[in-house]
C-alpha cells in the first residue's frame, strides 16, 4: 500500500515538472502598447500685411433773404462749403516662427513587427491622440492615467530627435558617369514606461537609414531617385535596432524570478535553454 502511494507521488510530481518544463503554467508575457513617433518641430512662415483707408466728406450750406419795401427791394443770399480727405496706408512685413507639434504615422509597423519577432511580448492597440492640445502629446502618465493603453503592461513611447533627408551627386573618378543618392537618417528617443509604477524600465536612442542610388552618364538625363523605397528601408531598420536594444536592455534584469514568480517559459535556443524577462 505504501509503495502504491509512493509511486503515485512519484508520478504526480514527474507530471507537475513534466508541464511547468512544458511552459504550461508559464505567465503570459507583458503587454506592450506602442504609440505614434512624437515630433516637435521650428516652423517659419513668411508674412505681408497690407491696409488702406480712405475717408472724404463734404458739407455745404447757403441762405438766402428778400426784402421788398415802398423805398425799394432787396435780395441777399449767402453760402459756404466745407470739404475733408483723409487716406492712410498701411504696409509690415517678414517671419514668424513656431513650434509644431505631432506624430509621425510611417514607422511604428516595423517596430512593432521587431517586437513581435522576438517572442517576447503581446501587442495591445492604443487609443489614437486626438486632443487639441498637442503639449498633452508628451504626458505619457496622463495619457495612462487616461485609460489610452487599455490592457497594456507597458507603453513604448517614442520621440523623434533627427531625421534628415540627403540628396547629392557625385562623379565616379575616371569614367563619365555620376552616382545620384538619396538619402535619409531617422534617431529617435525611447522609453518602455510601466503603466502600473509610472515607471522608465527601459530608455535608449534608435536609429534607422535608408538610401535609393542610381548611376546615370554625366552628360545628363533625368534622376528620379524612390522616396518609398527610402522610408521603407529606415523603417524597417529602425525597427530592428528598437528591438535588438529592448532585449538587450531588458534581458537578465528578471533573469532568476521564473522560479518564483512562473515568469514566462524559457525559450530553447540551439539545444540550450535560456532564460527570460520576467515584468512585474
Amino acid at each position: 500500500m505504501q509503495i502504491t502511494r509512493r509511486l503515485t507521488r512519484l508520478f504526480a510530481l514527474g507530471a507537475l515538472c513534466a508541464m511547468i518544463n512544458g511552459g504550461a503554467l508559464a505567465a503570459p508575457p507583458p503587454k506592450v502598447a506602442v504609440t505614434d513617433l512624437a515630433y516637435e518641430e521650428r516652423v517659419s512662415e513668411y508674412f505681408k500685411t497690407v491696409s488702406a483707408s480712405e475717408r472724404s466728406s463734404l458739407r455745404a450750406s447757403g441762405r438766402e433773404s428778400e426784402r421788398e419795401s415802398d423805398a425799394g427791394y432787396s435780395r441777399r443770399s449767402s453760402g459756404s462749403l466745407n470739404a475733408q480727405s483723409e487716406s492712410s496706408y498701411y504696409s509690415n512685413e517678414g517671419t514668424y516662427s513656431y513650434i509644431e507639434i505631432g506624430e509621425l504615422r510611417k514607422f511604428t509597423a516595423d517596430i512593432k513587427g521587431g517586437i513581435l519577432r522576438t517572442g517576447r511580448f503581446e501587442l495591445v492597440q492604443g487609443k489614437p491622440f486626438t486632443a487639441r492640445n498637442n503639449e498633452k502629446l508628451y504626458d505619457i502618465v496622463g495619457r495612462i492615467k487616461q485609460g489610452m493603453f487599455p490592457g497594456a503592461d507597458y507603453v513604448l513611447f517614442g520621440t523623434v530627435s533627427s531625421i534628415e533627408f540627403r540628396q547629392e551627386a557625385n562623379p565616379i573618378d575616371n569614367t563619365n558617369t555620376v552616382s545620384h543618392t538619396l538619402s535619409l537618417e531617422l534617431v529617435g528617443e525611447f522609453s518602455l514606461i510601466s503603466t502600473k509604477t509610472f515607471k522608465v524600465s527601459s530608455s535608449f536612442s534608435a536609429m534607422g537609414t535608408g538610401q535609393d542610388v542610381k548611376l546615370l552618364s554625366s552628360r545628363g538625363g533625368r534622376v528620379v531617385l524612390s522616396r518609398g523605397k527610402v522610408i521603407s528601408e529606415v523603417s524597417k531598420s529602425l525597427g530592428e535596432d528598437v528591438s535588438r536594444q529592448m532585449e538587450e536592455q531588458l534581458s537578465g534584469i528578471y533573469a532568476d524570478t521564473g522560479d518564483r514568480d512562473g515568469g514566462m517559459p524559457p525559450r530553447e535556443s540551439g539545444g540550450r535553454r535560456e532564460e527570460v524577462i520576467i515584468f512585474k
